[in-house]
This record gives C-alpha cells, structure tokens and sequence, in this order.
C-alpha cells in the first residue's frame, strides 16, 4: 500500500487580507480532498472564522497525519491582533516568519509542497525588510540562484524569461546564459512535477514578429536562436521564436506543454484572459513545491465573505497534482 504523502503547507499572507478568509472557506468547503495545515495563528482563524460565521475546529499540528474535520494549525503568533483591512506594520515579521517555517517543513519533508496566499510587499518594506516578492525570498531560503515564475490555468501554461521588470531594461536583461537556465529549469520542472516526459516548450521572440529576420530587432537572431539551439542540442523539444501575437493560437498552443515569455506583460495577459480567478503561480526550479494564488490582498474584501476561493482551489490541486509526481530525493 502507497505511503500518503505529507499535508500541504498554507501560509495566509497578510493577516489583513483575504488570505484568512480563504483558508477558513476552503477548510469548511474542501478540507476532506486534501490534507492540509495551515502555517498561522489560531486566534486569527478563531477570529476570522467567527467573523465569517463560519463554525469550525481547530486542532494544533505538531507533525503527522492531519485530524479528519478539524483545520489544522502550525503555529505562528502574530506581534499585533488582526483587523480586516487595515495593514498593521508590527505584523510584517509575522508574515515572514510563516513562510520561515512552511518552508523549513517541506525542506525536512514534513509537507509535501507550500501553497503561499496574498502578501502585501508595500508593508513588509516599511517594517525595514527587503521584500521584492514570495518568488526571491523563497529562491533565498531554498538557496536557490535561479527560478521561473510560470502561471497556468485550464489548459494554458505561461512561464516568463523576465518578470517584474520595467520594459526598457528587457533586452538588455535577456541574455544566452539566463535563456538556457530557464528553459533548462521549465524542461526539468515539466518533467519531474507535472510528469511529462517529453515536454514541448513554445518560445516567443522578443520583438514584433519575432524580429523579421532582423529588421525589427536583432535579440532573435543574437541571443535567443541561439540560445534555443545550445538548448535543443541537449534533447529539449522547442518550437520558435515565434511571434507573440499569433503565438497564442490553437494551432501552435495543441502541442503545447507550456509556452516561454520573454517578459510579465507579454504572457500574462492571455493567460489571465482565459483563467482569471482561476489561475495559479508556480515557481519552477526550487527544491520545493510551491504553487500560489494570481491575486492580490483585497482588503477591501477582507472580513466580509464576499472573497472567492476559485484561485486557492486552483493552487491547492496543482500543488497536490504536482506533489503525486515529484520525488524530491529521487
């Protein structure tokens, strides 16, 4: 008989938002499909679920099996109390160390992947912390050099060269060496954590019709082609550069195992077109699994019940999907 695999880490993100009131909602709704431990404190679920109207149970989970109708809870202790929508800068460390820890449990095995929800960067900066995102801090911990954001949905896996990064500094930031490490990184990923064995990846050009043999550009034919061929050499199945504006077609997208970006704006919004509400970020290339939902904090929302859990769903199944493949230490 298979060993089950160990729970799903959930980090609620700012305590502020709606990352509470999802897991709370979640818990209620979906608890009995997948095991799940939330990495939080449980006066906050208490609070939140009360406010909700929510009626829940709350059992403290050391390590081992979850409790069968009960949300179970690793606890961190918030530094301030929570009230929905209003961002409180002492609870910033809080925050931080909840990923801390979800984190040191999936390196030692305790969880079989991290599922992170909504964080608010703007008020962990002003605690004095250097925060650019879940994506680099993760990369930190993991003592990771290099990760791919990908964001996927029913049917449609974009994955990006570039992410958070105004458009004028793009070219110059493509570069062979970065090219050949993310298609290495989401070539390996496809592979081991969703398992496909043979994957095909859809490149996009950079420029307008993917340069015109040059006449719109030159980073086709100087870095990315090849790029692609020290690639392909390798065994890895590509197809391009192709334009960005007919790349998104079924005709090329009915092979398609994922498709590469070269920057956030160029991908995403087809992606988020077809799955808005239902998407979820992945991060490609750590010794970890972490999935995340495609949305903010929504403060507004917070407290309310009004917040849907679409996009957590999304994240949780492909976290549970990914986990039934991937052997860490294999």
């Amino acid at each position: 008989m298979n060993k089950p695999h160990p729970p799903l880490a959930i980090t609620p993100g700012e305590p502020a938002g709606i990352g509470p009131d999802l897991c709370i909602q979640y818990a209620a709704e979906h608890a009995e499909l997948t095991p799940i431990v939330l990495v939080t404190d449980p006066a906050l679920i208490r609070e939140r679920a009360e406010l909700l109207g929510i009626d829940i149970n709350i059992a403290i989970w050391s390590d081992g099996p979850c409790d069968p109708g009960t949300v179970n809870i690793l606890p961190v202790t918030l530094k301030s109390p929570a009230r929905p929508g209003i961002l409180d800068i002492n609870n910033s460390s809080f925050v931080l160390e909840t990923l801390n820890q979800a984190v040191s449990g999936c390196l030692s095995g305790q969880f079989s992947g991290l599922v992170t929800g909504p964080v608010q960067k703007s008020i962990i900066n002003q605690a004095g912390f250097s925060f650019s995102g879940h994506t680099e801090y993760l990369a930190d911990l993991c003592e990771t050099e290099t990760v791919v954001m990908m964001l996927a949905t029913q049917g449609l896996r974009v994955a990006l060269v570039t992410t958070h990064l105004p458009l004028a500094e793009v070219p110059a930031a493509i570069t062979p060496d970065l090219l050949r490490k993310v298609i290495c990184i989401l070539h390996r990923d496809l592979q081991q954590k969703f398992g496909i064995t043979e994957p095909e990846i859809v490149v996009a050009g950079l420029n307008p019709h993917a340069g015109e043999d040059g006449h719109l550009g030159l980073e086709e034919i100087d870095t990315i082609i090849p790029a692609m061929d020290a690639c392909r050499h390798d065994g890895i199945h590509l197809v391009g550069p192709l334009p960005a504006d007919t790349l998104f077609t079924p005709r090329h997208l009915a092979t398609a195992d994922a498709v590469l970006a070269m920057y956030h704006d160029q991908g995403l919004p087809v992606l988020k077109y077809e799955g808005f509400g239902n998407a979820v970020n992945i991060t490609l290339g750590l010794p970890i699994i972490r999935t995340s939902v495609d949305h903010g904090t929504a403060l507004d929302l917070a407290g309310t019940g009004k917040a849907s859990t679409g996009s957590l769903v999304t994240a949780i199944d492909a976290a549970r999907e990914m986990a039934s493949y991937w052997n860490p230490h294999g």
